[in-house]
């Protein structure tokens, strides 16, 4: 009796630890901080709403399918393999947790050091970056995102994906790590921007924390 009451609280436990792989991120600034982008209500559903939707079903569905002891980027590399649930809802959470870090009520400005060489380099200069970035927000057909991305020889790229999909992804055309990310559904948006996407891409640069997309850069070209 007393080992089956062992093994079960073993048993407990490995699933506790399991499901707490994955957490659901604190909003790292109030919901209305980022006014000059994008309104309180807006920011209130799509954290609490959506993002924890997709949350709460991609944890349901990695420990259903016994996919816990696997990290995001491993998933994502064969995500083809696996149910639609998986692709959707992970997507959804890594995007938007993405989305939340690169965004800041004191961001804005151009970025500095290696990662503004770089777009430099790649792009001719910062404008020619905006202009290609807002134009794969603006022509994803549909809902999904727009990236800028660091592929496997360390250079920089912007495309866009379909609804919750990303470059990290064996689906995506384009594959490499993101550190900048844009959510065109409609639900970022239309609260405040009705069809106006291409205004809402636009005024993103007013709080894009670019300390923050610096890190991610040098953390994938050192």
């Amino acid at each position: 009796m007393k080992t089956l009451i062992v093994l079960m609280l073993v048993g407990l436990s490995i699933s506790s630890n399991a499901q707490s792989k994955f957490e659901f991120p604190e909003l790292p600034y109030s919901y209305d901080a980022l006014e000059v982008f994008v309104d309180k209500t807006t920011m209130d559903i799509h954290y609490n709403r959506h993002h924890r939707a997709y949350f709460n079903n991609f944890v349901k569905a990695v420990n259903d399918l016994n996919l816990s002891g696997m990290t995001l980027e491993e998933i994502f590399a064969d995500v083809s393999k696996y149910p639609a649930t998986i692709r959707n809802n992970g997507g959804g959470y890594y995007n938007h947790n993405l989305f939340w870090e690169v965004m800041s009520p004191n961001g804005g400005g151009k970025p500095t050091g290696t990662l503004m060489k770089a777009i430099d380099e790649t792009f001719g200069n910062f404008n020619a970056f905006k202009k290609e970035f807002e134009a794969a927000a603006a022509g994803q057909f549909g809902s999904g995102w727009a990236w800028l991305s660091v592929d496997s020889n360390g250079k920089l790229f912007v495309s866009s994906t379909p609804n919750q999909d990303n470059p990290l992804m064996d689906v995506a055309t384009e594959r490499g790590t993101p550190i900048l990310g844009l959510d065109v559904w409609e639900h970022a948006y239309y609260l405040h921007y009705q069809n106006m996407r291409g205004t809402y891409a636009g005024n993103f640069w007013k709080v894009v924390n670019w300390n923050a997309v610096q890190a991610k850069f040098d953390k994938l070209v050192k």
